[in-house]
């Protein structure tokens, strides 16, 4: 391809040759083209007619004309989304009344999007190829929202909504922020304040700033491409996303081309990068992750198109000397800063105010604010028939996808091949389970891309089999454990690697980790958990395949690492998610764990929290027990004595063993009892919509393992009784029969048995717990010394 530099008198040579070029080159209100940006266009568009993508200059000429009026008029609708009910294409002034008493909207940084996501769009149109897009920033929804209208982008919902005319913007601009409400409790508009299923191609919902930014390398399967929007506020403070140069791989990673929008403002302050010296040292930052940075004018959506072009052959020229031996692992991996002002485009650019309303008052209630809206909006507007022309022009996409079904908006990966099963009948770890089915499961899929995230200690977590099979990845392996290729994931950085396996939509993933560590991932998970949520109440479920979040090395076997190591919030906090799409599970051996995997690892749109020892622990159940628990979430595993059973609840695999000994005891004292295995906790959650309803327990289910006349229970928990408690209100009846026991934020160095004891967790605290609901005194079960260690007087070994 050539590399023309066109000097100033080259390019107004050009422009008296090619009018097209001339009218492009005037600009359209704030949209204005730097001379550096003209030069790239010229370049751009020889490169493009050479390749065979479009038939001659003057037609990437008149798409880049169209492309300024689709921008300005995006930037237009979008100022009327944050302050006006309504909109006038004839560009006659608002009045009072088409104003909202109360506008809302992240006004700046949604106007800094619409060149980003129209220069994409542009590009997509000049090479006839759909690519996916993502935004950390979900907040700036409004430009996306606009620009999908404009080009009929849309999902059915949406469009049967928001028509290419006067009514349906006025409907969008209605709507958003409007606080709508069906009588269901749910959004009464198809539209929302970030990125949701609703909008046009949209894959996360950006809400949590810097996900995007640890996710994007990972989203795109060998050919196909995605542009993925980023914040230059996240990118300070995201260290994990400096690392994507050493996880991509051309082998098994698509193109993914980062543009950070660098608007040098936070909500409330200029960021570092808002400073010459601050992207100066961005760009260093940049070039030492292994990073190759590009800056350009973040204002003109052509300049946009240039880059992201740009990107795409930096990155194909440099996957060529790959494969020519000239470079190797990590590549220069092309970066693109837009180099911006926030709110660009409208009054209020660069101030604080911009981020939010950039305007100094309501427009609705104030004339000054009235005619700064009237004034600023005016140069935006674009004649009704010139933006008809520009629209269709986008519009036509001549047998391309939609980019709303772009590869990475629509996975549906194959179902995949089950392996062999291969239970025990003797006591070892649980996660051996895991460690031999995974390595199996990724043999049985060669087209399923594997990844492991792994913040640590693969190893120590009894994954060796998937270390071994896998490997870390790495750009120079030292040992047989690590290759330029692994499928491992690893970082000491637990939202870096679980980010690694939430954007790997297309294959197989495993994560594990320490359970206390695990919290780290929360706000990541809870994200995609969300948007997969909205995706099926959408009428559009998530297709991605299943898989586990392991929380090991647990609570309860890590007292000797102090009780930084002891935290059970992970499963808590992921039990208070929709059951729907979150599983906690607490699998007591190898066999109940190996039972769950092959129908976490073939449902879709539905993550699993597995909380696993790793330590070897007895061999509880037979595989038909193990399968019925997998299918039913709970077990009845044993009784004694006769009259009304005391029902003893264990949920966890200490617990189990705690509840057995407490049994041994009770039967010896001639009291009833009734031991069930509770092993997926949220099957019996009182369901809070619909949707959940249909994955939790029936009532004859509920009341065959858990029955109403066996009104004295005692839960014994693996984590904090009070949320374990609240979550089981229906199986846990009132106070006065029911106990709960469970961690109590007591820890220290001890081990399994010291925890059990410091958190009232022992058997003998279940005997304790099992005479108060039944009104007796625990006297005659216990010996003295077990007495006077269960007060907290005496010497607690006795109870080991």
């Amino acid at each position: 391809m050539t590399q023309l530099l066109p000097d100033a008198a080259a390019l107004h040579q050009h422009a008296q040759q090619y009018p097209d070029f001339a009218r492009w080159q005037a600009g359209h209100g704030p949209i204005q083209h730097s001379p550096q940006t003209c030069a790239a266009v010229f370049r751009l568009a020889h490169q493009l007619v050479q390749s065979g993508l479009q038939p001659d200059l003057p037609s990437v000429y008149r798409l880049l004309c169209a492309l300024d009026s689709l921008t300005a008029a995006g930037l237009w609708l979008v100022v009327h989304m944050t302050y006006a009910q309504r909109v006038r294409l004839d560009g006659q002034p608002l009045q009072a009344a088409d104003f909202k008493d109360v506008p809302e909207g992240h006004t700046g940084g949604a106007l800094n999007m619409v060149p980003a996501y129209a220069g994409y769009l542009a590009l997509n149109a000049l090479t006839a190829e759909t690519r996916g897009w993502l935004m950390g920033q979900g907040h700036c929804v409004a430009a996306i929202e606009a620009l999908n209208l404009l080009t009929g982008n849309q999902h059915p919902e949406q469009a049967a909504r928001y028509a290419r005319d006067e009514a349906g913007m006025s409907r969008l601009a209605a709507d958003f922020y409007s606080y709508a409400q069906a009588a269901d409790g749910s959004p009464g508009v198809p539209l929302g304040s970030h990125v949701n299923p609703h909008t046009a191609g949209g894959i996360a919902e950006g809400g949590y700033l810097g996900f995007a930014e640890l996710q994007y390398a990972h989203l795109p399967l060998p050919g196909e491409k995605l542009v993925a929007f980023l914040s230059d506020g996240a990118a300070e403070e995201q260290r994990g996303s400096d690392w994507m140069p050493r996880w991509w791989r051309a082998e098994d990673c698509g193109v993914a081309l980062p543009v950070m929008i660098a608007n040098g403002r936070r909500i409330e302050q200029r960021t570092e990068l808002g400073t010459h010296e601050g992207l100066e040292g961005f760009r260093q930052h940049l070039r030492l992750c292994g990073f190759d940075p590009l800056s350009f004018d973040g204002r003109d959506p052509a300049a946009f198109v240039c880059a992201l072009w740009e990107m795409e052959q930096r990155l194909a020229h440099r996957v060529g000397e790959l494969n020519d031996d000239v470079l190797a692992y990590p590549l220069p991996m092309p970066y693109g800063i837009a180099e911006t002002t926030k709110g660009y485009g409208f009054f209020g650019a660069g101030s604080n105010a911009a981020h939010n309303l950039p305007l100094p008052a309501s427009p609705a209630r104030d004339e000054q604010a009235r005619e700064l809206f009237n004034q600023h909006a005016a140069a935006l507007w674009v004649e009704p028939q010139k933006l008809s022309d520009a629209c269709d022009l986008f519009a036509s996409r001549k047998g391309r996808a939609l980019e709303r079904d772009n590869p990475l908006a629509l996975r549906q990966p194959p179902q995949p091949v089950q392996p062999p099963l291969h239970f025990h009948d003797h006591a070892c770890s649980p996660m051996s389970a895991l460690d031999r089915y995974f390595v199996d499961l990724v043999r049985a899929n060669p087209q399923l891309r594997p990844r492991v995230g792994n913040p640590d200690e693969l190893a120590s977590n009894r994954l060796g089999g998937v270390l071994a099979a896998l490997r870390h990845r790495v750009s120079q392996p030292e040992s047989e454990l690590e290759s330029v290729h692994g499928a491992v994931i690893t970082a000491l950085n637990e939202e870096a690697v679980v980010s690694a396996c939430l954007a790997n939509q297309g294959g197989l993933n495993l994560v594990a980790s320490y359970e206390a560590f695990c919290v780290k991932m929360l706000g990541a998970v809870r994200q995609s958990l969300i948007f997969a949520r909205q995706q099926k109440e959408a009428g559009r479920p998530a297709g991605w395949l299943g898989w586990p979040l392991v929380a090991t090395s647990h609570t309860w076997e890590n007292g000797k690492n102090q009780q930084s190591h002891q935290d059970t919030t992970f499963c808590e906090a992921l039990l208070g998610e929709m059951h729907d799409v979150m599983r906690v599970l607490l699998p007591a051996d190898h066999n109940s764990l190996l039972a769950l995997l092959p129908e976490i690892y073939q449902t879709r749109g539905r993550l699993a929290c597995l909380v696993a020892a790793k330590r070897e622990r007895p061999c509880f159940f037979t595989v038909e027990q193990a399968q019925q628990l997998a299918r039913d979430g709970a077990l009845q595993v044993a009784e004694g004595g006769d009259g009304e059973p005391v029902l003893l609840i264990a949920s966890g695999s200490y617990q189990l063993s705690e509840m057995r000994r407490a049994a041994v005891r009770l039967s010896e004292k001639g009291v009833a009892w009734r031991l069930i295995y509770l092993q997926e906790p949220g099957r019996f959650r009182a369901p809070r919509d619909a949707w959940e309803a249909a994955s939790v327990a029936s009532a004859e289910q509920r009341e065959a393992l858990f029955p109403a006349a066996c009104r004295r229970r005692v839960l014994l928990t693996h984590m904090r009784p009070e949320v374990a408690a609240g979550h089981l209100w229906p199986l846990l009846g009132d106070a006065a029969s029911c106990r709960a026991l469970g961690y109590r934020n007591r820890g220290g160095t001890f081990d399994e048995a010291g925890m059990l004891f410091a958190n009232g967790c022992s058997w003998a605290h279940v005997l304790q717990s099992v005479a108060e609901v039944l009104g007796v005194s625990p006297d005659g079960w216990l010996s003295a010394e077990e007495r006077a260690a269960l007060a907290g007087r005496g010497d607690s070994r006795c109870l080991r």
